[in-house]
């Protein structure tokens, strides 16, 4: 029967599926560390206060790209190119979702309604990760290989979702609501169609990988669609809601270091 653990059992007992799994998620991290490390570096100084908390944000994106790396030299496997369309992160700033890497790599601080922006954007890939690794925790948390990884980086994530939320909601507070509340729409809706495309074209490289027949290929990428489609209609609400979180200044301490897996 074809099910969402099912399916990543196969990517995960292939070396090369999984070469490419691990591969895609590292490289994306690592894009993430680098983001959050030049955000801290250009905070204003009317937001220094959230330097911090942005730089714990980055050196957790960086411990999870070390993790995945890890993962895959624990295997006697070597990290491989990220083919363009199934790069999420560079997707998204190619849609205008976020920073520009342009604006990242100048000098020049940043403004008020740039943090915003970026605590927007943060705040819906971060629910699409921390919903990402809850499942793959729920599938793989006691596997002997994974597991251990799994719940490190998804703890982090629920923690990155929780500083997200209360930040917003504090700037929301000081009167950034309208801007706040118009970037998550736009965002979510940008993102809901890069995951689609980012969903069918990492499916496409495993089912040419893994052999997969044409009718499983073609109900996977059904599925997909069909998560697009509710996701469209109404499920992008909730990414774009802001509730204060049972976990209260989630970034307030230093990043943890990578564990030996």
């Amino acid at each position: 029967m074809l099910s969402a653990r099912s399916l990543f059992q196969e990517i995960l007992d292939d070396d090369r599926s999984f070469q490419l799994f691990c591969s895609i998620a590292a490289s994306g991290e690592a894009q993430g560390g680098w983001e959050n490390g030049r955000i801290a570096a250009l905070v204003p100084e009317s937001m220094r206060h959230l330097a911090p908390k942005i730089t714990r944000h980055g050196a957790d994106e960086d411990k999870h790209g070390r993790i995945f790396t890890a993962l895959l030299r624990k295997r006697g496997l070597e990290p491989v190119q990220v083919p363009w369309e199934t790069d999420y992160t560079m997707l998204l700033e190619r849609r205008g979702i976020g920073l520009t890497h342009t604006k990242l790599r100048r000098e020049e601080p940043l403004s008020e309604e740039d943090v915003v922006v970026y605590l927007a954007h943060s705040r819906i890939t971060e629910q699409r990760a921390a919903d990402q690794m809850v499942m793959l925790v729920r599938y793989f948390g006691e596997n002997p290989e994974v597991g251990k990884a799994v719940k490190i980086i998804s703890d982090d994530e629920d923690n990155h979702l929780a500083y997200c939320h209360e930040e917003l909601l504090r700037l929301a507070r000081e009167g950034h609501g309208p801007l706040i509340q118009r970037t998550l729409r736009l965002c979510a809706l940008s993102e809901i169609q890069i995951y689609r495309q980012v969903g069918l074209a990492v499916m496409e490289r495993m089912g040419r990988l893994l052999g997969w027949p044409a009718p499983k290929a073609a109900a996977l990428a059904a599925g997909i669609n069909g998560v697009y489609a509710y996701e469209r209609v109404t499920g992008w609400r909730r990414m774009v809601s802001l509730t204060m979180p049972e976990r209260r200044d989630a970034l307030g301490g230093p990043a943890t270091p990578a564990p030996v897996l």
